[in-house]
């Protein structure tokens, strides 16, 4: 919400010596969040003055349009005489009247004026447009033009208002009240201790049946509709200037006299409103659920195909109108460029006021993505009382502004609805800040938000219409707090009992990502969210268990609606996102919960707050919620090992997933068994299965490797793109309950090295598992160093591993006879298990 602090000294006599910046402490002190103050006009230096256009000559021999100028701009220029400028605009003709910065002046950002001479002319100065002012959007994106009745010579910074401070305010979705300039000046006010000029206190007729006929269907979705019609608007009756400017420091672009004025209105008091062209609108105006499938043209031209939720106003010919979001473009109002086009401006309008729902609102604006100012308030909450009183202010304006005349009709449809009253303690406050404040103090400051205040030790409060956030006793203590200032409460630090701390899952999970981090990956973190289109992308086969999965009943995405069962749909769009923005050497990690759900759905049942829930109530409510178990996984592409003087580089490939699959497994404590598999998205040649065994039973816990070339390009992801996932949970299961630190012998290793040739499809790890079992207690450690293949030497289809088997007994030197003794039966149970032999 951007308020200009000019249009907030209307409403509180802020001193004259407080700036922006004053009000800016001073809101965040009562804990509004006001991120910036924007200088308006910083920088900017006259003279800028009015002047009016007495000739323009086309200069037609350069390639683009050009125009040699002559102004009037009084005696701004010490001569009288015109001001001769050159200008390439063409919005402005003759006799109009148009704003000009004079040499020896400078625009916002350092732009100094001088003459010069530019397409062969003297250019004494510029005819200035709204975007070299830094006035913001007008939509004309060009020259301003100012009415015709502006005094020549007058000095346009402050006809134009150029200079002020607007504050910039992020609004929480519980503070709607503050989504307006009414809201904001009774903050400032309470902050300052001023009173307040409520711009809402106005004179409004009562309903009578004279007024425009409304019918509301559904009094839950609408609980207030005010309808007032003004007659015989001057079709030719511009915005003035204030109104327009004050829409642009808001961040609102000027549209016509009659939208302005709504809008206006609508960030004056926070109530949102609609006006239609009377001669449009057919018959009875109506709010209603939609009919599922009707269609509705908005005022952005689209076509919309209606919920049976939406909430829609109507008349004898369907909806006119989503509720609360956006009118339709049958009732849309026409202003005075509509006569240049050949059609009828409107001079009769009617006025709508109402307070809807803020969950059909809301949904509404989600369903349709159509997210507009007015849904905004009435999804944050917007002062059901304030309807009427926005209806009168906008058709004051209108009688002022554009010369029309206020029917006597008043139509107010309403439903009955008793004020929230809370009954609260008088030291309730105190007792949550753990600061005395007294009961003088609380019953003060509840008065200060709008709120009636009755009783002694327990007060009974009426909260007002404006603030439907205030459901609960905390809520007004908290309004207390937030007002006596947050800065004065104590800071005690909390003394937590000994012996707690982390668990072993939470120091297991920094574990593991601290290993990933130190072995050069990077964590992305990502959301948990996908759609089920990603598994076709994968090559998942069609009864896999990972393709079942938990859909979110509302889900932020449309495209994403399911909970994640895997966490390489987020990393692989993460590497593709970094990839197509120039960073093509990548590996990333991320560790988190992936969602499975239960053979037996079950609801979930809603526990209590006013005290513990019990076991049992907490064990049903796990009991209907999904399988989370947590995973970790790693996707790498492009150079591993960058290229330089040290030596050629390395690209990333299946081995490094495989090695990361080894480091979280021995963070786990878990003996990891690493064979040949064939799952998903891997390539089936140079995939990694991954397996622990638990009670005597083996489980894949995990899989790594080079991706298939058709997931590749299904994802769009670079080639050999390589990836690694594994179940956590499982491996912390099987792994010891804290890290052991290795063992260190004071007897000497005993290394031997062999070389055995098997069959080309022999894996290595059932030639390894072999020589493990093999070796018998004394292998204290067996590595790969070596993989050979040439068919003259070895055969067609054979190849050579070569190991470094280390041997080492926990009581004595080994001899070198034991440490044979051990290889060769290693090597003996290796040739009868996968036919392997010594190579020669």
């Amino acid at each position: 919400m951007r308020v200009p602090l000019s249009w907030l000294r209307e409403y509180v006599d802020l001193p004259a010596t407080q700036t922006g910046r004053d009000v800016q402490a001073k809101l965040i002190s009562a804990g509004l969040e006001v991120e910036t103050v924007e200088q308006l006009g910083d920088g900017l230096k006259g003279p800028l003055v009015v002047g009016q256009v007495l000739t323009i000559e086309e200069l037609t021999e350069f390639k683009k349009p050009i125009r040699f100028c002559t102004v009037d701009v009084g005696t701004a220029n010490g001569t009288g005489e015109p001001q001769e400028i050159v200008c390439g605009a063409r919005n402005f003709a003759v006799g109009d009247k148009v704003v000009v910065v004079l040499p020896g002046a400078e625009l916002p950002g350092g732009f100094a004026i001088s003459a010069r001479k530019t397409y062969g002319r003297n250019s004494h100065g510029m005819i200035c447009s709204s975007d070299e002012l830094g006035m913001g959007d007008d939509g004309t994106k060009g020259i301003i033009v100012l009415p015709p009745e502006t005094e020549v010579g007058k000095d346009a910074i402050e006809l134009l208002e150029l200079v002020d401070e607007v504050l910039d305010i992020a609004v929480t979705a519980n503070r709607g009240d503050c989504l307006s300039i009414r809201g904001v000046a009774r903050e400032t006010a309470i902050a300052y201790g001023l009173p307040l000029r409520d711009p809402a206190l106005l004179d409004v007729p009562g309903p009578n049946a004279f007024g425009h006929p409304v019918q509301v269907s559904d009094p839950l979705g609408c609980d207030r509709f005010t309808a007032r019609t003004v007659t015989g608007l001057d079709p030719e009756a511009r915005s003035p200037i204030w109104l327009k400017r004050r829409l642009q420091k808001v961040g609102m672009r000027p549209i016509s006299l009659a939208v302005d004025i709504t809008n206006y209105v609508m960030m004056e008091l926070g109530q949102p409103l609609h006006a239609y062209d009377r001669s449009l609108v057919q018959g009875t105006i109506g709010v209603r659920r939609a009919e599922e499938g009707e269609k509705i043209v908005t005022l952005d031209g689209t076509t919309r195909t209606l919920h049976a939720e939406d909430l829609v106003i109507t008349d004898e010919r369907g909806p006119i109108g989503l509720a609360g979001v956006m009118g339709g473009a049958d009732t849309e109002i026409a202003d005075h460029d509509a006569t240049e086009n050949g059609g009828n401006a409107s001079t009769d309008v009617v006025i709508e006021a109402a307070h809807f729902d803020q969950v059909a609102i809301a949904r509404t604006a989600r369903r349709h993505k159509l997210s507009s100012e007015a849904s905004r308030r009435f999804e944050r909450g917007v002062d059901p009382l304030a309807a009427a009183a926005a209806a009168q202010r906008t058709v004051d304006l209108l009688v002022l502004l554009a010369g029309g005349t206020a029917d006597a009709g008043v139509t107010e449809v309403t439903t009955p609805s008793a004020p929230h009253t809370i009954t609260m303690p008088a030291d309730h406050p105190d007792s949550v800040a753990g600061v005395v404040y007294g009961r003088e103090t609380v019953v003060r400051r509840l008065q200060e938000v709008g709120c009636d205040v009755y009783g002694q030790d327990e007060l009974l409060v009426t909260v007002p219409s404006w603030r439907p956030d205030l459901a609960e006793i905390n809520d007004l203590a908290e309004e207390v707090i937030r007002l006596e200032g947050y800065e004065n409460l104590p800071s005690t630090l909390p003394k937590p009992p000994s012996g707690r701390g982390l668990t072993h899952r939470q120091r297991l999970h920094r574990r593991v990502g601290r290993a990933l981090a130190g072995a050069g990956y990077v964590e992305a973190p990502n959301y948990p969210f996908i759609g089920e289109q990603v598994f076709d992308q994968l090559g998942l086969e069609a009864d896999d268990p990972a393709r079942r999965v938990v859909k979110l009943t509302n889900p932020l995405n449309d495209e994403e609606p399911a909970l994640r069962t895997s966490l390489l749909p987020g990393l692989l769009g993460a590497l593709r996102r970094n990839d197509g923005r120039g960073t093509h050497d990548l590996a990333l990690f991320e560790t988190g919960l992936v969602f499975l759900p239960r053979a037996e759905q079950r609801v979930a049942v809603a526990l209590p707050v006013d005290r513990r829930p019990t076991d049992e109530e907490i064990a049903t409510l796990n009991a209907a919620l999904p399988e989370q178990p947590r995973h970790a996984a790693v996707v790498v592409a492009g150079a591993r090992e960058q290229a330089g003087w040290w030596g050629r580089g390395r690209p990333a490939d299946w081995a490094d997933t495989v090695e990361a699959g080894r480091a979280v497994a021995r963070e786990a404590g878990a003996e990891l068994v690493v064979r040949k598999g064939q799952y998903g998205p891997w390539h089936p040649g140079r995939c990694a299965e991954f397996v622990v065994v638990a009670d005597g039973t083996e489980r894949v816990v995990g899989h790594a490797g080079e991706l298939h070339p058709r997931v590749l390009k299904a994802l769009g992801l670079p080639a050999r793109t390589a990836a690694m996932e594994i179940d956590l949970d499982a491996l912390e299961q099987v792994g010891g309950s804290s890290p052991q630190a290795p063992s260190i012998s004071t007897f000497p290793v005993a290394t031997q090295d062999v070389a055995l040739v098997v069959d080309a499809f022999v894996p290595h790890a059932d030639v390894e598992a072999a020589l493990r079992e093999g070796a018998g207690e004394l292998l204290e450690g067996i590595r790969l160093f070596d993989v050979y293949e040439n068919a003259e030497q070895l055969g067609d289809g054979r190849k050579s591993l070569a190991y470094a088997l280390r041997f080492r007994a926990a009581d004595r030197t080994l001899t070198v006879d034991e440490a044979s003794a051990a290889r060769d039966a290693a090597v003996a149970l290796a040739g009868e298990r996968t036919g392997a032999v010594l190579r020669s």
